[in-house]
Parts: C-alpha cells; sequence; structure tokens
C-alpha cells in the first residue's frame, strides 16, 4: 500500500517567501486566522472608539515632527524671527522656538495645528464613547474593568492635553499654570512644598517647561498606549456589545468578520479622520501664541479661556464665593513653625466637584449591579429610553460639567451679550445646583414619554394619516402595522421591578439591605412595561378587524 505525501508549500514570489520564511517561524498566519474571524457589529455610534484612536495616531506623528524643533527651556533670550511685533522681545527658549516652528519650520504652523486639533478631538471622542458606553449599558459585566480603563483614558488624555498646552510658555499657557500653582499652594500644610518641587522654586521657576516636556512626550503617551492596548484585549476576550435586534442575544454576535470587511473599513475610516484634520488645521486657526507674548506672571489677563476639556475646573474656581453666609472660605491657622493659610474657597471647587464625578465615575457600574442585584453577563446594549433613571443621571453629570465649563467664560458671556460679570455668575451658582436636578426630571419624563410612544407604535402600528369610517359610523385612523425587526426592537427589553428589601438568613431586613432597596424603588417605581406577546396578539387582531370593515364603507380625509 503506497502513500502520496503532499510536497511543501513554496511560494512563487519574492514577497511571498518572505512571509512564508517569517510565518514558518512566528506564526503569524494563525493569529491573522484567528482574529481575521472576529466579528464586530456595525453601528455608527461604535466609531467614536475609532475616532479616539485614530486622532490619537495623529498625535503620535504630528508630536513627533514638533520634538525635532521644540526646545523646551526655560532660559531668556531675545527673539530674532521672522515674526516682526515680536522682534527683541525678551522671552523663553521655549516660547522662541514655539513661534520659529510657527513662522520659519516649513509646514511648522500646519502640523502645531493639526497637532492641537487632534488633542482636542481625541478628547472629545474619548468623552463621547464614554457617554455612549454608559447610556447604552456597555459598562456592566463583564466589562466592568474596562469601563475603569476608560475613566483613566479620559484622565491621562486630559493630562496629555494640559501639559501639552502649557509647553509654548505663553501668556495663555501661564495662566493656566498660574492656577495649578494657586490650586496646590491651597493644599494645607504640604502644598507650598509641593509647589516649589514642581516648578523648582518660587512660581514660575526655571524647571516647570522641561519637567512637563518629559511628562509630555513620555510617560503621558507611554500609559495612554498601555491603557489602549488592555481596552483592545479586553474587547477581543469580551467581544464587542450589539445593539438589540432579532436574533441578537448574550451568547452571539451579528456583524461582519475583522477580515478584511472591517479591516478595510478601518483603513478608510482613518485617512477620513486624518483627512478631516488636515482640513480644520489648515483653515481654521488655533491657539495663536504670537497674539498672546511671552508669559510675565506680573499682569493679569482678562478674557482667558483654556482648552474646552479643563474648562470646568476652571469654572468652579470662579463660580465658589469668598464667603458663605458671612462666613470666611479663607482662614489663618497659626502652628507650631508658623501661620498656614487655608483656602478653601480654592481647594473645595478644585477638588471636591472634580471628585465627585470621577469617584462616581469609576464607582458607578458597580452601584448600579448592586441596586439591581443583576450578576449576569451583558452582551447586548440597552436604548437610553429604556432605562430611563439610568439616563437621567447621565443627563443631570452632563449638565452638571457643562456649567462649570460655561463658567469658565462667564466674563466673555458678560463682555459679548454686554450683562453684568455679577448677574452671570449669580445665575451660573443658581444653574450649578438646579440644573443637574431640572436636567435629571426633564430627562426621565422623556424617556418614559418615549417609552410609552413606543409601546402604543407596537400595539396599533405608525399613525398614516388615514381617516376611515366603519359600517357602524365610528371613525378611526388606520396604523400600519410595523414588521416584525422594528416590533422587536421596541418590546424587545427588560423593564426591572422595584424590590423590597430581602431579609437574610435570620429573617432581618439590615440597613444596608433597607438602602439598596430605596434605590432600587428610585431605579424603577417608574416604569413602562414593554407590551406582552398576549397584547400584541390582541392589537394585531384588532386592527385586522378595522381593515375588514373598510372594505364595507370608506370615508378618505
Amino acid at each position: 500500500m503506497s502513500t502520496i505525501t503532499e510536497a511543501p508549500f513554496e511560494p512563487q514570489t519574492s514577497a511571498g517567501r518572505i512571509t512564508n520564511f517569517v510565518d514558518q517561524r512566528v506564526g503569524g498566519s494563525g493569529i491573522l486566522r484567528e482574529f481575521g474571524r472576529k466579528v464586530f457589529p456595525d453601528h455608527w455610534s461604535f466609531m467614536f472608539g475609532e475616532v479616539a484612536l485614530y486622532s490619537f495616531v495623529i498625535l503620535l506623528l504630528s508630536g513627533t515632527f514638533l520634538t525635532f524643533f521644540f526646545d523646551p527651556s526655560m532660559a531668556e533670550t531675545h527673539y530674532t524671527g521672522s515674526y516682526i511685533p515680536l522682534k527683541g522681545v525678551e522671552m523663553s527658549v521655549a516660547y522662541s522656538s514655539s513661534l520659529n516652528i510657527s513662522f520659519d519650520i516649513r509646514g511648522g504652523l500646519f502640523m502645531r495645528q493639526v497637532h492641537h486639533w487632534s488633542a482636542l478631538l481625541f478628547v472629545a471622542a474619548v468623552a463621547v464613547h464614554m457617554l455612549r458606553v454608559f447610556f447604552t449599558g456597555a459598562f456592566r459585566k463583564p466589562r466592568e474593568l474596562n469601563w475603569v480603563v476608560g475613566g483613566v483614558l479620559l484622565i491621562l488624555s486630559m493630562a496629555a492635553g494640559f501639559t501639552g498646552y502649557s509647553l509654548p510658555d505663553d501668556l495663555l499657557s501661564g495662566n493656566g499654570l498660574r492656577i495649578i500653582d494657586g490650586v496646590m499652594k491651597s493644599i494645607p500644610v504640604v502644598g507650598t512644598y509641593i509647589s516649589f518641587f514642581l516648578f523648582g522654586g518660587e512660581f514660575p521657576g526655571n524647571a516647570i517647561i522641561g519637567r512637563l516636556y518629559m511628562l509630555h512626550i513620555m510617560l503621558v503617551p507611554a500609559m495612554i498606549l498601555l491603557m489602549i492596548a488592555i481596552h483592545l484585549f479586553m474587547v477581543v476576550i469580551h467581544k464587542h456589545t450589539q445593539y438589540p435586534g432579532p436574533g441578537r442575544n448574550d451568547g452571539n454576535v451579528v456583524g461582519y468578520p475583522l477580515g478584511p470587511v472591517y479591516a478595510a473599513k478601518a483603513g478608510g475610516f482613518f485617512f477620513i479622520v486624518f483627512g478631516i484634520i488636515a482640513f480644520v488645521a489648515a483653515l481654521f486657526t488655533i491657539n495663536p501664541i504670537w497674539n498672546y507674548g511671552p508669559y510675565d506672571p506680573s499682569p493679569v489677563s482678562a478674557g482667558t479661556q483654556p482648552d474646552w476639556y479643563i474648562g470646568w475646573v476652571d469654572g468652579a474656581l470662579r463660580l465658589m464665593p469668598g464667603w458663605l453666609f458671612n462666613i470666611p472660605l479663607e482662614w489663618h491657622i497659626p502652628l507650631p513653625w508658623g501661620v498656614n493659610t487655608l483656602s478653601l474657597n480654592v481647594l473645595i471647587p478644585a477638588l471636591v466637584p472634580a471628585g465627585i464625578v470621577f469617584t462616581l465615575l469609576f464607582a458607578y457600574p458597580w452601584i448600579e449591579r448592586w441596586v439591581t442585584r443583576d450578576d449576569r453577563e451583558h452582551h447586548v446594549l440597552d436604548r437610553p429610553r429604556n432605562v430611563p433613571t439610568r439616563t437621567a443621571i447621565g443627563v443631570a453629570g452632563f449638565i452638571f460639567y457643562c456649567v462649570m465649563w460655561a463658567a469658565a467664560s462667564s466674563d466673555l458671556i458678560a463682555t459679548h451679550f454686554q450683562v453684568s460679570l455679577n448677574d452671570v455668575t449669580y445665575w451660573l451658582r443658581a444653574l450649578f445646583f438646579i440644573g443637574p436636578i431640572l436636567g435629571f426630571i426633564i430627562a426621565k419624563r422623556v424617556a418614559l414619554a418615549l417609552q410609552r410612544k413606543d409601546r402604543e407604535i407596537a400595539l396599533h402600528g405608525r399613525e398614516t394619516g388615514r381617516i376611515v369610517r366603519l359600517p357602524h359610523g365610528e371613525f378611526q385612523e388606520m396604523h400600519a402595522q410595523l414588521d416584525d425587526y422594528k416590533r422587536y426592537k421596541l418590546v424587545g427589553f427588560e423593564s426591572p421591578v422595584a424590590e423590597e428589601g430581602i431579609p437574610n438568613e435570620n429573617g432581618i431586613v439590615t440597613k444596608t439591605e433597607r438602602r439598596r432597596a430605596m434605590l432600587s424603588s428610585f431605579f424603577f417605581e417608574d416604569r413602562v412595561a414593554p407590551a406582552t406577546p398576549l397584547e400584541l396578539a390582541a392589537g394585531h387582531e384588532q386592527h385586522e378587524a378595522i381593515e375588514a370593515g373598510e372594505d364595507a364603507k370608506e370615508v378618505s380625509h
């Protein structure tokens, strides 16, 4: 009995032979085959994460170009570049090199603006991606840790933006560093020492730009890359979430394979993002540092705002009063080694709002899991209207942020609209407390109203605008019945019921359990149950009877 031995594959081209050589030694084809079969669902809202990734790649490319020409030195020099209005002006080497990049390096200004616009888009894309994850419930088990990774990425993106924003050493960035210096010095006992350590002496010192430069080009990007790698690894392990629809459940993923469909789409989308950023950078000036001049700590500038992602902290500082109920918020406390100033009017707004936002952000997946007692794995997303309390909480948090962000421009609001700065501040202080409450109530009512509308459409169909008269004289509007796919989207969701406190093994409802029951009532007391199969069948039969009666006699209007 003879056997036929299959000859090993021999590539015919040079590229094929090189690829085969590498594959035999690293096993790349197996990895590509496995990942190429990975299925990803298709929805426009999933693209925000891709925008964040691609804008970060553009940041790395443009930032590498800028490092070739930027000198992070605070040594004093006199400007000798081609921008005539600043000729001979004393400034730092960092500011001078930033001006040289803008006016004397071919393509330098364009790359500066690409870098700045990419930074703004990166933070915005991460923030919107986090909002999408929150409102759709994509943070639930098994993705709680990935939600934490996303929160760390958001903080790191703001840190990267702030450290880069401060590097040119112009008047605008110097004012931002002055605010940071004031916040650090408001920390009791150790604040002054932290400031001296960071700035290399009394503000502004002569070391801060170099130190921020190292953070900006080395430590922060490395941590962002690590978080992105962990995030993508968890996406692969947990599989991608998907929106509800027929055939979609927690045990499958309905979509397209990574290769070749998603690989081709992702490559094309990267160049779309790159093209849009390049278009905006070429046509719209951002951060014109030559208009601000070099930083001088002696004058105080009006009308300055940081980039939008840091503005909310600046806004909180502007909203904080110096006195509260006739009680001063700045105290001089005698200590054995001298008098220490406790500036609560700086410390509280700088740390408390941000602490509340990020503490709740990181803890929310566990808070909701504890309230709902839901420890199942979830791979199908929620429509925001079907979880009205969570949606209302997200809207309240968003308004909380937006009020502080608007407060960072309180002086510009007053000058542009010719109103009193004090009145603007008082209204924003009121909105700081009232805005999130109103946002919560309105968002929850809107979500419940949308649920009721969905239930009505699922039971009776969509309105057609046709009025018919039945044989017995009754007038009714004709409704068009939905197809199964659209109907499933309206009824295929869970609607938990508020739970009473559950006794423990001794028959006692503990205080913790009573608190959980109160929160469960807060979450689920107002609910609209989805239409049941029996209700859907009854509604369908009713409309069939109306359509049969229409054949006998019809009057259309």
